[in-house]
């Protein structure tokens, strides 16, 4: 398979913008032809001011970001866009850290103009149930399966959420795969943000340490037969 380069555009100004970093973009196409994008920004990442923003591609322009999400002194983490029929869905993570954060939804009925009020995607679990990072499946047979994860300080673990009624009820299932034999990582070619503290998390030995697998993402290649593709170290 081949990628090729259709269009290149920016949706942040070089200069301007009411935050220092942005990470973990997620974009959708509505029917109507519009794309909505979203992202969390702030300071750094984990940072207190961390908040989700959206811009959506409407008449040839990206719309000036707006704030979508946020609360007083807790940090935003990864958003991620569905629309699975008549309702645009985004997702996000609240929390000081990866190993207590939890997942909070918004939903929009005009293209992302208004949001609902926040509310817990699973209320009193513990874990950081449905997506963690990467899109929603909408299966053949109309199932939504979300990709999610766990980053305890034991182990990483990857899991899916699915939900047979649009979202009101999620069943958790964990991917039965063990690794205890994996090669730990090397500093070949690191990446210069970790020197300058960009990350929520710079120690290098758990960087390239070996915890598990995170952040999968889902296809259906045909009905029924879904596949899944995870990341592994930091």
């Amino acid at each position: 398979m081949k990628l090729a380069l259709v269009n290149r555009q920016v949706i942040l100004p070089e200069s301007g913008t009411e935050f220092f970093q942005c990470h973990a973009s997620t974009l959708v196409r509505l029917p109507c032809g519009t794309l909505v994008a979203a992202w969390f920004a702030g300071l750094r990442e984990g940072s207190e001011d961390t908040a989700i923003w959206l811009s959506r591609y409407e008449h040839n322009i990206w719309t000036t970001p707006q704030r979508v999400a946020a609360r007083e002194g807790e940090a935003h983490w990864n958003p991620v866009l569905f629309y699975p029929s008549d309702k645009l869905w985004l997702f996000y993570k609240v929390g000081s850290d990866v190993h207590v954060w939890k997942t909070w939804f918004i939903t929009s009925s005009d293209r992302g103009f208004t949001w609902s009020t926040p509310a817990p995607l699973v209320n009193d679990d513990i874990l950081p149930r449905g997506p963690v990072k990467n899109k929603l499946l909408l299966a053949s047979n109309g199932a939504w399966i979300a990709p999610g994860s766990i980053e305890s300080p034991e182990r990483w673990r990857a899991f899916v959420d699915r939900s047979s009624d649009e979202g009101k009820h999620w069943n958790i299932s964990f991917v039965p795969l063990e690794a205890d034999n994996a090669i730990p990582g090397t500093n070949v070619a690191l990446w210069d943000g970790v020197k300058k503290g960009m990350l929520w998390e710079c120690c290098l030995e758990n960087l390239l340490r070996w915890d598990g697998v995170i952040q999968p993402t889902l296809w259906e290649s045909s009905p029924g037969h879904i596949h899944m593709l995870l990341r592994s170290t930091r």
